[in-house]
């Protein structure tokens, strides 16, 4: 849980770890112990919702690297995924009991957030716990999200392959419920009421009222609380000039974070954007096949009717439409105004697909 101006996973700097390391053939990543975090949950009160005993790690990211993910499918229907969509189970638990949640704000999904992710699934059932209604609970402006609400669990399940074949599940809250919760009541929750059975963060994670909490506080209340506490150290930006990309911004001391994908997207750098994410960025826009279609090649489509954030304004090439999952995806060129989203193919994919589904993705090379 964040609070005030805090925003999830504030990665402040690479961390240098200089303790021995165990290796358990995390894809190159370490697992370092800090004697100070090194208990058993089972020394400590006992929450009796996990099967298995859990340590309290750091985790270092340092020697992660980025992969292409292959294919994965196209969008299907677009829906808002909030926590009733999970089913509940038949004894009326909790949807998340006994699973591993990654904790953080995960607007983006970028490889930061999957790094999260993987080391969630490593230990046991990987579940995303993020929170929503943060923008309307402190009155921030409204924005586009980077990731389609109706395009998440595509992405996430596209991370199958990085998660042993345990695509992560998306758990929302409303942040309203929480916000004035302290950390050792936020910790009570995961507890007692959503019986997680561990938590994975960043290494600058925040929680609490008023952000009170830091990763230190979250492993010393997981460990009294019985839930095994895992801290990796942030996924850093491989762009030599990313430090003077964000050298505005107080929190940025290079990691991969949701405000530089914002920026390289406002900025039509789709290469940088890809590296950031791990995938290629997809557009989501919701079609108005009677005003839409301006030929048979081409469709303009109102920024009123983009369901998530397009890049800057300009024309991007290497792009590829995908209009429905019978039929390969068409190379095209996408034209970005202050008012409308261009959509441009060689082929006569416009006229003879059936855009009657309502929804048309766009893919940025």
């Amino acid at each position: 849980m964040l609070s005030g101006g805090s925003r999830a996973l504030q990665h402040l700097s690479d961390y240098h770890h200089h303790h021995a390391s165990i290796g358990l053939g995390f894809c190159g990543a370490k697992i370092v112990q800090l004697s100070s975090f090194f208990l058993r949950p089972s020394q400590a009160k006992a929450s009796g919702n996990c099967s298995y005993k859990l340590r309290h790690r750091m985790i270092s990211s340092s020697g992660f690297h980025y992969r292409t993910s292959g294919e994965t499918p196209i969008l299907h229907n677009c829906f808002s995924q909030r926590e009733d969509d999970l089913e509940l189970p038949a004894d009326g638990s909790s949807p998340v009991s006994g699973g591993i949640v990654a904790l953080g704000k995960f607007d983006a999904l970028h490889v930061g957030h999957r790094e999260l992710a993987i080391q969630a699934s490593r230990i046991g059932t990987p579940y995303l716990l993020s929170f929503v209604g943060m923008a309307e609970v402190f009155g921030w402006e409204p924005r586009a999200p980077i990731v389609a609400k109706c395009d998440r669990k595509r992405v996430l399940t596209s991370w199958d392959s990085y998660c042993g074949n345990k695509a992560p599940v998306e758990y929302e809250i409303e942040f309203a419920s929480v916000r004035h919760l302290t950390p050792r009541e936020f910790v009570e929750k995961l507890s007692k009421e959503l019986r997680v059975c561990g938590v994975v963060a960043g290494e600058n994670y925040r929680f609490g009222y008023k952000a009170s909490g830091d990763a230190s506080e979250l492993v010393r209340l997981c460990e009294e609380y019985g839930i095994g506490a895992y801290i990796i150290t942030s996924v850093m930006d491989k762009k030599q000039d990313s430090e003077k990309r964000d050298s505005a911004d107080s929190k940025d001391r290079g990691q991969v974070s949701s405000t530089r994908v914002r920026q390289a997207l406002a900025a039509g750098d789709m290469s940088y954007v890809s590296e950031l994410l791990g995938r290629a960025h997809r557009l989501i826009l919701q079609v108005d096949n009677t005003g839409d279609m301006q030929s048979e090649r081409r469709i303009s489509v109102p920024r009123s009717s983009v369901l998530n954030l397009p890049p800057g304004n300009g024309v991007y090439k290497a792009c590829l439409v995908l209009a429905d999952d019978d039929e390969p995806s068409v190379p095209c060129s996408v034209v970005v105004d202050s008012s409308y989203i261009h959509v441009e193919t060689e082929e006569l994919l416009l006229c003879n697909s059936d855009l009657a589904q309502e929804f048309l993705s766009v893919e940025f090379g």
